[in-house]
């Protein structure tokens, strides 16, 4: 990544399913996964199949550290899933960190259900679905479920992340060299909803909002949520012509168009915009098309791409 202590690169920019095919180079063809660099802390938004790339490199970063296993540098990771519909979660079960004794490997989430959230994910890939069980991980691994009233705090001399409820509205900014992740839960993705999150270093945020469907006059409670934030990544599954079809509509599937997206950005006073979660039938000569319309609209707003770095 480029020289900054808080970047953003895209490893999975898809929805619904992974893409394999040589129209779908530009952009690329793996499901949702984010890295965030923030301070000294390393925070990954969503596990689809974008997330096994990203596990090989800090894997190989790792044994380069050192000889010795317990001489190398640990894998401290925080993990965050929106939700656990398949293109989430399809990267966890093949992210190679996990499987080393010292990484210390956190994971939040909502997974809507009675269960909670590991129990879930133990039930949805590993066990039945996978040869081994969830509490085989080798890592240092927690998981944990989150509410809106509560935010994360990751100190500069603490790798741990440390889950805290909201007492008061200071709490949910930064102080010094630590880094604030809140939640907002979106109502509008079936069957149980999906959480948006921000993530505040020093006096910038990025805001990262997919599988959210806008309402009649935008979203007011994301438009507050991602105020002034430097970069917003919104869902953007559909074009508005497919939104609306006559043939197939895709009203309440809870996915936006790219020009909802593109008025929240705008109502929310975004800095930058990146479209995300594309449609796995949108090929890279429809992707450019639409990313040229909207770069003369605001040239701060463009299509996530798989390997982009975005210093924030």
């Amino acid at each position: 990544m480029k020289n900054s202590d808080f970047k953003v690169k895209f490893w999975g920019v898809r929805g619904s399913y992974p893409v394999v095919n040589k129209d779908f180079l530009k952009y690329g063809g793996n499901t949702s996964c984010v890295e965030v660099i923030a301070g000294s802390h390393r925070i990954i938004l969503d596990g689809g199949t974008g997330l096994i790339a990203l596990g090989d490199k800090i894997f190989k970063e790792h044994i380069s550290s050192a000889g010795n296993v317990f001489d190398r540098k640990p894998m401290n990771i925080t993990m965050l899933l929106s939700h656990i519909h398949q293109d989430h979660i399809q990267g966890l079960n093949f992210f190679k960190p996990i499987n080393v004794l010292t990484t210390q490997f956190s994971l939040f989430g909502y997974s809507g259900f009675d269960t909670s959230l590991d129990e879930t994910l133990s039930e949805l890939i590993y066990g039945k679905s996978f040869p081994i069980n969830l509490y085989d991980i080798t890592a240092d691994c927690s998981i944990t479920d989150i509410t809106e009233s509560e935010i994360i705090v990751l100190d500069k001399d603490d790798q741990r992340p440390i889950l805290k409820r909201i007492s008061c509205l200071e709490d949910i900014n930064p102080k010094k060299d630590e880094v604030i992740i809140s939640f907002m839960k979106s109502n509008s993705h079936p069957n149980f909803g999906v959480m948006c999150f921000k993530i505040s270093y020093k006096d910038k945020s990025v805001v990262y909002a997919t599988d959210t469907e806008c309402y009649l006059g935008g979203s007011k409670r994301l438009e507050l949520f991602a105020k002034d934030t430097d970069l917003l990544i919104h869902d953007s599954q559909y074009t508005t012509e497919d939104y609306l079809s006559s043939v197939a509509p895709k009203q309440g599937f809870g996915h936006s168009t790219f020009d909802m997206a593109y008025d929240i950005a705008t109502a929310a006073n975004a800095k930058q915009l990146a479209f995300f979660h594309f449609d796995p039938s949108y090929n890279d000569e429809k992707l450019t098309n639409i990313e040229n319309f909207f770069k003369n609209k605001n040239k701060h707003y463009f299509l996530a791409k798989e390997g982009m770095e975005v210093c924030i």
